[in-house]
């Protein structure tokens, strides 16, 4: 994963705020919808971040079933915990998806909504998701698009970068880096999952404003420590976002597209 400290002080409620709405709720709808869950069901989601997911999953679950969410960020998860407060179906615990602490076959259904991206070792993460599922159990996961499929963070990777003329802080291209479906076929294979199922995913991405969303972009994730580290100005680099954004995909409300890939792994 990212480094723990790369998400705490107001990066979290800046990265639930500003790019929860228009980057993970429409995601968070699919995959929530693409989830068959049986009576008594136990769920796990791994990479929560601040339970965008979550919630929409909650949805889907039957009322007996049970929902393990883990983070390897315990700043992600108390951005979250709050807003599912006395759903006694969850737990929580802070967990870092390459090396799970749970045993083996104890899930029937494991989450993970874009976190595929960010940890180095891909395949321990896929390996580990395989371990906890029961016989017959399922993954869900997503990874983001190219670039060239997701205006937005292609717009804030150009933006940022302008800013220096070396060391570029070049943090969104590790989100949208994971794009080849047939990378991510291998992987899961070299985990152990035969049956795999790969759809594209294409919805609009929408925010309240092109402000909005460039303050997210800037401000809701790691590159803001980047952008700190390099001692660059987070807030004119967001309002010269906020302008390529607004011409891009409108002023208020902006809208772009956005693609992902969508995988099912049966164990």
């Amino acid at each position: 994963m990212t480094p723990v400290d790369s998400f705490g002080g107001s990066v979290p409620s800046s990265y639930d705020r500003g790019l929860g709405p228009m980057f993970f709720e429409p995601y968070a709808r699919d995959l929530a919808g693409r989830a068959r869950l049986r009576s008594g069901a136990a769920v796990l989601e791994v990479s929560a971040g601040t339970g965008i997911a979550t919630r929409e999953l909650l949805k889907a679950m039957p009322p007996d079933a049970r929902l393990t969410v883990t983070d390897l960020n315990e700043a992600m998860l108390a951005i979250a915990q709050p807003r599912i407060a006395g759903d006694s179906r969850v737990s929580w615990r802070a967990a870092d998806a390459a090396a799970l602490p749970f045993g083996d076959g104890e899930f029937d259904l494991v989450l993970n909504q874009f976190g595929l991206m960010f940890p180095s070792d891909k395949v321990a993460v896929l390996r580990e998701a395989r371990r906890v599922l029961k016989p017959a159990g399922t993954f869900l996961f997503n990874v983001w698009g190219s670039f060239a499929d997701n205006p937005i963070g292609r717009l804030a990777n150009e933006v940022i970068v302008s800013f220096f003329s070396q060391d570029l802080p070049r943090f969104y291209e590790t989100p949208f880096g994971l794009h080849d479906r047939g990378l991510v076929e291998r992987m899961a294979r070299e985990a152990g999952f035969e049956n795999l199922k790969c759809d594209v995913v294409d919805v609009v991405g929408e925010s309240e404003s092109a402000e909005s969303a460039a303050r997210g972009l800037v401000f809701g994730s790691p590159v803001f420590n980047q952008i700190q580290e390099r001692r660059g100005d987070p807030d004119a680099i967001m309002r010269a976002l906020t302008e390529r954004l607004a011409c891009e995909g409108g002023a208020r409300p902006m809208r772009l597209p956005m693609r992902a890939l969508v995988f099912e792994a049966r164990r």
